[in-house]
């Protein structure tokens, strides 16, 4: 997959910039606060419909504007087709060989693309929120299908909340009610575990050897897909929702008491080790910069095995505060 051009109108400091891009190699080169962070973050935004560096779309339009444009001409081995996402105060607007989008879970994934940035360090170093949402990112790019997936998910838990929140501690509860709702929300947690705990097999076993190669076979790394309780077992993904169903059963007073669901993939965690220690804690700044590059490179194997194709690869410096021989 190739991306031959990128089109920007009032996208933070671009008023307007036409880029026609050549296969292969391209490098970006210039002062700092020239947009070149910019630039990057507009192609990921066009395959991922979120930017990297912020959860507010108004701070991707450009100061005085009412909408921000990326434009982007996308060539496959077979097709060649154009992508458009505009942004403005109405919300996102995306549209694919030129008819829009009608749910933006149809647009991810027309373009493939894998960014290795700054901010990713916080992938390792940051809250297990952070790392939950670069699977989900990550695993959306391949299996689109997902995203529908995690959004009715995220549907049920906000239903099953609210539900404790109003009535946990009222003489109103219906325990018949409330029964259903959790087993609606067990089955779809289950499918979402199911994704999740694929996605993380796959990228540990390619991440593992890139490591290794890496850091010249010095690093052995561990990537653990961690419950939100003890008692569920994800490697046995048959029992998993019996499992869910008498957790969610020995603690119905404690999350009527605080008004929330406290077990589920909106719980989970993403563990990395190197020679079985929590890189987290242990892991020079370089390790972890290096743990990183590994899930990227291992992502583009990944996408590479799924759909046949290699991804748009962007590196933001890539290089700071990693020694010679990891450079």
């Amino acid at each position: 997959m190739k991306l031959k051009s990128i089109h920007l109108s009032h996208y933070r400091n671009y008023s307007n910039l036409q880029l026609e891009l050549n296969d292969g190699l391209t490098i970006l080169v210039g002062n700092n606060a020239q947009g070149k962070t910019n630039l990057l973050e507009a192609i990921f935004l066009l395959s991922v419909t979120k930017s990297h560096r912020t959860n507010h779309d108004q701070e991707l339009i450009q100061w005085g504007q009412d909408f921000a444009l990326v434009e982007g001409q996308v060539q496959t081995e077979n097709y060649s087709y154009p992508l458009s996402l505009q942004i403005s105060s109405k919300g996102k607007q995306a549209k694919f060989n030129y008819i829009d989008q009608a749910k933006l879970s149809s647009f991810i994934g027309k373009l493939n693309v894998i960014l290795f940035a700054p901010e990713d360090l916080q992938i390792i170093k940051g809250a297990p929120g952070l790392r939950r949402k670069f699977i989900d990112t990550e695993l959306g790019q391949s299996h689109p299908v997902y995203l529908q997936e995690l959004l009715t998910y995220h549907r049920l838990l906000k239903q099953r909340n609210r539900y404790l929140k109003d009535y946990g501690r009222s003489t109103k509860f219906d325990d018949l009610y409330f029964e259903v709702l959790s087993q609606q929300f067990i089955e779809q947690a289950v499918k979402v575990i199911g994704y999740r705990t694929k996605f993380v097999q796959d990228l540990a076993r390619l991440a593992q050897e890139i490591q290794e190669e890496l850091s010249g076979q010095k690093d052995q790394l561990t990537i653990s897909y961690d419950a939100s309780h003890s008692r569920l077992n994800y490697q046995e993904i048959d029992q998993l929702a019996q499992a869910f169903t008498d957790l969610f059963a020995a603690n119905q007073q404690r999350e009527k008491d605080q008004g929330v669901t406290l077990y589920g993939p909106h719980r989970d965690d993403l563990s990395f080790y190197l020679d079985g220690k929590p890189a987290q804690f242990f892991g020079s700044q370089g390790q972890q910069r290096t743990i990183v590059l590994s899930l990227k490179l291992a992502e583009i194997e990944l996408i590479k095995e799924l759909k046949g194709h290699y991804p748009v690869l962007l590196l933001d410096d890539v290089l700071s505060e990693l020694d010679a021989h990891r450079q």
